[in-house]
């Protein structure tokens, strides 16, 4: 199909909103997006196209946005270029896998390197027993042994089977709004879920005295792990409290299960990982795509006496996998790990905690209300993510509070609305945010590359202050939520 043809049907082929605008906010967004849609025909046009053959265009839920997403033709540095011709600063950051940007020259030599020497070995290569040392030499406290997977996910699943395996047991906790890949998902209302069948126990997340109640009440000897992200990373990016992450540790060892840190987001954090930092010792950790140079990549381990039960001399457990150890995700993650030096990591979070302190002075000074909400439970107004058009975030609250804020701990963070206009608060920032040239998700989600500098992030807080200025009336501490 042409691009022309496709235009000329593109008006039929866009997602049905409601009869109309009720309320001048709404009006506004329907603008936006229409200013959108007059600037990305192309990408409409890709996307109309594509939904001939992906269910809603789509092969990865959450890049879908409203009214259609855009369509990349290239990315170099911290910019991406559609197809329309428009090149935007990445803030997303591939949602942290991209944390070297899009064209590294060292991870480029990498895969240059890998391409000179061939592909598809069917063997053991070089690469991998190098990376598995730098990996647990930098997570020495946690990784005395460690086995690679093809994502986050897959790392996770893992980790579970090998609790579940260990202890015998089957039971698992995890919590509100936690994320852990595709199959591990828990916002507050699962609704229909394509989760695991395990036998799932979920507590809200920071709150210890109702988890501690949840674990009392469990049956003798039935729990195998707890799984949970020392910071909630697709869900709002809220930092996990000191004393109910330690609590965890103590409680997981008092009932005979494994602590398992979800560190695929957050071993970025800090050289050695958040729960090094925080000065936790799980008994199993797992890591993402960064840690793979940004290519398919997972990882879990930990303890050697657990890990060992996969020592094919004299374990007990499989573990095959036709690319767990592929030749371009273990050099890309040599390559990655040894960029990303103890000094690289602190820049990179420090940038982060700079970015998030100008965004909140922004707030103060137009005096917009900016705490973050608490966390304890659906019981507090927390609502689950809305998938279907991206824009929702579980922290969003609909009681009188706070209208806007950001949350997140260094190169991770997220600029997230309250209020009952919140969701077209969300989408009127991700639109305005578009127009400055600047991508990020649409529900709010951030991760920095080590290639943004401070000018890219001068340029985001004079945007996110422009937006401000021009939604005041909806932001400020008097105005009724609209």
């Amino acid at each position: 199909m042409t691009h022309s043809r496709a235009r000329s049907s593109s008006i039929n082929s866009l997602p049905k909103s409601s009869p109309g605008p009720t309320n001048p906010l709404e009006s506004s967004l329907a603008t936006a997006q229409a200013r959108y849609t007059l600037r990305n025909p192309l990408s409409l046009d890709a996307h109309n196209d594509s939904c001939q053959h992906l269910p809603g265009g789509n092969t990865r839920t959450v890049l879908h946005s409203t009214p259609f997403p855009l369509t990349f033709t290239s990315g170099t540095d911290c910019s991406l270029t559609t197809l329309d011709g428009h090149t935007y600063t990445d803030f997303l950051g591939e949602y942290t896998a991209g944390i070297y940007g899009h064209s590294h020259a060292t991870i480029r030599a990498a895969i240059d390197d890998v391409l000179t020497k061939g592909w598809n070995l069917g063997g053991n290569n070089v690469y991998e027993k190098r990376l598995a040392k730098l990996v647990c030499e930098r997570f020495s406290s946690t990784m005395e042994l460690v086995r690679f997977t093809n994502s986050g996910t897959e790392a996770n699943m893992m980790s579970l089977a090998t609790a579940m395996a260990w202890t015998g047991r089957k039971k698992i906790l995890v919590f509100s709004n936690g994320y852990h890949g595709s199959t591990l998902s828990f916002p507050p209302k699962i609704g229909n879920s394509i989760n695991l069948p395990h036998e799932w126990v979920v507590a809200p997340y920071n709150d210890l005295k109702k988890t501690r109640a949840i674990l009392f009440g469990l049956p003798t000897a039935s729990l195998a792990a707890i799984l949970v992200e020392p910071m909630l990373g697709s869900g709002g990016a809220v930092p996990g409290d000191l004393v109910f992450l330690q609590y965890l540790r103590e409680a997981a060892t008092q009932y005979g299960a494994l602590l398992i840190f979800d560190e695929v987001m957050t071993s970025r954090l800090s050289y050695q990982g958040l729960g090094h930092k925080l000065g936790i010792q799980p008994d199993l950790m797992t890591l993402g795509k960064w840690v793979g140079g940004g290519m398919s990549f997972g990882a879990f381990g930990g303890r050697k006496d657990i890990m060992g039960m996969y020592d094919p001399r004299s374990g007990i457990l499989h573990h095959p996998g036709t690319f767990n150890n592929n030749v371009f995700s273990m050099a890309a993650g040599c390559a990655g790990c040894e960029l990303l030096d103890a000094t690289t990591i602190d820049k990179l979070n420090d940038l982060g905690e700079l970015m998030k302190g100008m965004i909140r002075d922004v707030l103060h000074k137009h005096e917009i209300r900016s705490d973050q909400p608490s966390i304890d439970g659906v019981e507090n107004g927390l609502r689950d993510i809305n998938i279907s058009n991206g824009t929702s975030n579980p922290l969003h609250s609909n009681h009188v509070g706070s209208r806007m804020w950001v949350s997140g701990v260094g190169s991770i963070l997220g600029v997230y609305f309250g209020g009952e206009s919140k969701d077209i608060l969300q989408g009127l920032f991700f639109h305005h945010m578009l127009e400055e040239n600047i991508y990020l998700s649409q529900r709010g989600f951030m991760a920095l590359s080590i290639v943004v500098q401070q000018s890219h992030v001068q340029h985001f807080v004079e945007a996110t202050e422009r937006f401000v200025l021009k939604y005041k009336h909806a932001l400020s501490y008097n105005t009724p939520s609209l």
